[in-house]
């Protein structure tokens, strides 16, 4: 667990994952995106390494499939 962990509000997390409100809200009702943590009664925010690791599993998986179609 990280010591000090970062928490991404969803500006921040769209930003950084570059898609829409609508889109990111789509994977998380299909599982594919990493659950937020309840910062407060109505306030929610991501872990920033687990943003960061999906992103780079898109990645992994984008080499994947061009090592793959080579």
């Amino acid at each position: 667990m990280e010591e000090h962990p970062t928490l991404l509000k969803l500006p921040q997390v769209i930003e950084r994952v570059a898609i829409s409100r609508s889109q990111l809200y789509r994977y998380l009702n299909d599982g594919q995106f990493p659950r937020p943590v309840k910062v407060g009664d109505r306030g929610v925010a991501w872990l920033a390494s687990e943003v960061e690791a999906w992103v780079h599993a898109r990645v992994a998986e984008r080499d994947r499939r061009e090592t793959a179609a080579a």
